[in-house]
């Protein structure tokens, strides 16, 4: 399967059970056993097996094939190995204590968020343009009231 549509097929089913801070890195320069770790937070063990569960579902309906599932007896950290991409779904204090963004994290791949202001997603996973990348951020329009 094609990495992209395999990595556009776990960012939207991360999105999905709205999973938090999705982080993609392209860890081709430091293993040939995959090429991408994707990273998510869920805050619950209930929402980090429904959010590995949602991007199982995803990847089969692409025609991707999911190598294995690990740590969902109880929920805290949840591996789901889709062979040229692994993904690691984390309560945030685990995610916080493990780092792996330190580890994996040297080549983030640039994603579309979805809407970053409510939990961080990704949905689209083209690069940027690079238009995009240089614009300023909108200011969000500031509420008056009437007196």
């Amino acid at each position: 399967m094609e990495i992209q549509k395999l990595q556009r097929a776990i960012i939207d089913g991360l999105e999905d059970v709205k999973a938090h801070d999705i982080k993609v890195f392209n860890t081709t320069h430091l293993t040939a056993l995959f090429d991408r770790v994707v990273v998510a937070s869920g805050t619950s063990n209930r929402q980090t097996k429904a959010l590995a569960n949602s991007v199982r579902e995803k990847v089969k309906d692409a025609g991707g094939d999911i190598i294995s599932t690990e740590g969902e007896e109880i929920g805290e950290w949840v591996l789901v190995d889709c062979g040229d991409a692994v993904v690691h779904i984390m309560q945030p204090a685990l995610r916080q204590y493990y780092n792996l963004e330190e580890v994996w994290g040297d080549k983030p791949v640039r994603v579309k968020l979805q809407n970053p202001n409510t939990f961080g997603g990704a949905r689209a996973s083209e690069p940027l343009a690079e238009a995009e990348d240089d614009a300023p951020a909108a200011k969000p329009a500031r509420k008056t009231t009437r007196r």
